[in-house]
C-alpha cells in the first residue's frame, strides 16, 4: 500500500478529531472490527478507575519476561501519541505510525472514528504488524462503551473502581461500576482488585448475568512489597495441582505502597491466564518483570536532575482515590513534601480532592498552577482560592518550579496527568526508564532514585 501520510500529516488529522471529543457508542468501532476482523492475537483488557496503567505495565512485563512478544496500549500520553502503543516496551517509529495511520483512515472511511477510536484501531494494526503473541489493552474511559470493548478479550482485569468521570459515567459508585462491569464477556474470565462493597455487588451481579467467572485477585495470591514474597491464596489450586507457588525476591521497581496492590492484581491475572494456556510460570522471570517495570508519572522520584529541585516527586493522582493513595504512599515511606505544586481539571470532584491536597502538604507551601495546554483545567487564581489561604497561584508548573528554585526538597508535583505532560515537554528524558541500580541487578531490594 502506498503511504499517503507523513507522521505530521497523521498527527494533524488525528488532532483535528478533538482529543476530548466523546460519543459513547460502540457502533463505529464495531463497524471497523467487522471490516478488519477481530485481532489475530489474544487481548488482556484492563478496566477500572485507578491503577490501570501501572497494572497493565506490570502485566505486560510479566508476559515479556516469559518469552512472549507483547503489545501494550495505554493512555493518556504525555508528549506524543507514540507513548500509547508499545511493542516489547518500545515505541514504534514515526514511519510505522504514518504507514499504519494511513491504513486506519482508509479502512475506517465513512465511520467517523473519534480520537481514541483511531488510536485503538491503530494499536490493533500495529500489534498485528509486529506479530505480537498477546496484547494488554488499557480501557480509556468506562468499560461498556470504551473503544477497546469490541476486542473480545481473553481475560478482563478490573483495577479499583472509584468516583471519576462522573459527568460521563454517572454520579454514584453504583452507576460507574455498572459501566465498568459492561466489559465482562459472556462466559468470560475476569480477575478483580479489591473493591468497595457497592462495586463488588455490581460486578458480581453482572458476572452472574453473563455467566462470567469473576475471580478476586486476593483469592489467587498475596504479595508483600516489603519483603518481596508471594504466597498462594485460597484459590491457588486448580484440580489437584497448585498453580501459584511461593516466590521470594520479588522486589518491585515502582515506588509507592499503592503499587503493591497493582502488582498483586497483575501477577494474579498473569497466573490465571498463563495457567489456562499451560504456560509455565518461572519465578526468575517474575522477579525480572517486577524489577524492570517502569511507568512515568506514578510517584516517580527524581533526584539531582539538572535545573530541577534536588528531589522531585511526580504523581498523576487525578481524582480523590488517586490522591488518597498518594497520601498513604508518602506517609508509608516517611516522605513529607517541602512544597506541593498542584493542578487539575475543573470537571473533577474538587470537594473531595482539595482537602486531600492540603493534608498532603501539611505546613508546606502549596502552588496552584494552570495547565495552559488543557482547556478543561482550573485557572490558577480560581484553584488557589478554592484551596484556601496562603496558596500561591502560578501560571504553570514551570513557573512554580522557578519560584521554588533549589531550596525546597522534596517537591511534589501532583494532580492531572496533563499537568505532568507539560512538565515532561521540557524534560522529555525523564519519561525514559532509568538505569537499574547495581545492587538491584544483584537481586537486592531496589533503591528508588
Amino acid at each position: 500500500m502506498t503511504n499517503i501520510f507523513s507522521y505530521s500529516d497523521f498527527l494533524a488529522r488525528l488532532e483535528g478529531l478533538g482529543l476530548f471529543h466523546m460519543d459513547l457508542t460502540l457502533d463505529r468501532m464495531a463497524a471497523f472490527v467487522a471490516r478488519h476482523g477481530q485481532p489475530r492475537f489474544p487481548v488482556l483488557h484492563v478496566v477500572g478507575t485507578n491503577g490501570k496503567g501501572s497494572t497493565a505495565t506490570v502485566l505486560a512485563e510479566l508476559l515479556r519476561a516469559h518469552g512472549l512478544r507483547v503489545g501494550l496500549c495505554v493512555s493518556p500520553h504525555f508528549i506524543t501519541p507514540r507513548e500509547r502503543i508499545l511493542v516489547d516496551g518500545a515505541m514504534l517509529p514515526e514511519e510505522t505510525w504514518a504507514r499504519l495511520g494511513s491504513r486506519v483512515f482508509e479502512e475506517a472511511d465513512g465511520l467517523e472514528l473519534t480520537y481514541f477510536e483511531v488510536l485503538t484501531a491503530l494499536s490493533v494494526l500495529a500489534f498485528e504488524d509486529a506479530g505480537v503473541d498477546v496484547a494488554v489493552m488499557e480501557a480509556g474511559l468506562g468499560g461498556r462503551y470504551d473503544a477497546t470493548n469490541v476486542l473480545n478479550p481473553a481475560l478482563t482485569v478490573f483495577t479499583p473502581i472509584g468516583m471519576d468521570h462522573m459527568h460521563v459515567l454517572g454520579d454514584s459508585l453504583e452507576l460507574i461500576a455498572m459501566d465498568k462491569a459492561g466489559a465482562l464477556r459472556q462466559g468470560g474470565v475476569a480477575v478483580a482488585a479489591p473493591q468497595e462493597a457497592e462495586a463488588w455487588r455490581v460486578l458480581r451481579g453482572r458476572a452472574r448475568e453473563v455467566g462470567a467467572d469473576l475471580i478476586a485477585a486476593a483469592e489467587v495470591l498475596f504479595y508483600s512489597r516489603a519483603n518481596g514474597r508471594v504466597q498462594p491464596g485460597p484459590l491457588a489450586t486448580r484440580g489437584k495441582k497448585r498453580f501459584v507457588r511461593p516466590m521470594t525476591g520479588m522486589w518491585l521497581s515502582l515506588p509507592g505502597a499503592h503499587q503493591e496492590l497493582n502488582a498483586r492484581v497483575a501477577l494474579a491475572a498473569f497466573h490465571v491466564w498463563a495457567t489456562s494456556l499451560r504456560l509455565p510460570i518461572i519465578e526468575d522471570a517474575c522477579r525480572e518483570a517486577f524489577a524492570r517495570a517502569f511507568i512515568p508519572g506514578r510517584m516517580q522520584i527524581i533526584a539531582d536532575a539538572p535545573g530541577l529541585p534536588p528531589q522531585l516527586i511526580l504523581d498523576g493522582g487525578h481524582n480523590a482515590h488517586g490522591l488518597a493513595a498518594l497520601k498513604a504512599a508518602l506517609e508509608a515511606d516517611g516522605i513529607r513534601p517541602a512544597a506541593v505544586v498542584f493542578g487539575c481539571l475543573r470537571d473533577k470532584p474538587l470537594d473531595k480532592m482539595l482537602p486531600l491536597v492540603r493534608e498532603i502538604a501539611g505546613d508546606a507551601p502549596v502552588y496552584a498552577v494552570g495547565i495552559p495546554s488543557c482547556p478543561r483545567a482550573c485557572e490558577p487564581g480560581e484553584l488557589a482560592e478554592l484551596l484556601g489561604p496562603d496558596v500561591l497561584p502560578a501560571a504553570d508548573v514551570h513557573a512554580a518550579l522557578n519560584l521554588l528554585g533549589g531550596a525546597a526538597d522534596p517537591v511534589l508535583v501532583c494532580g492531572s496527568l496533563y499537568l505532568l505532560g507539560e512538565f515532561y515537554t521540557k524534560h522529555p528524558r525523564l519519561l525514559e526508564r532509568p538505569e537499574r541500580p547495581e545492587r538491584e541487578e544483584r537481586g537486592g531490594s531496589p533503591r528508588r532514585s
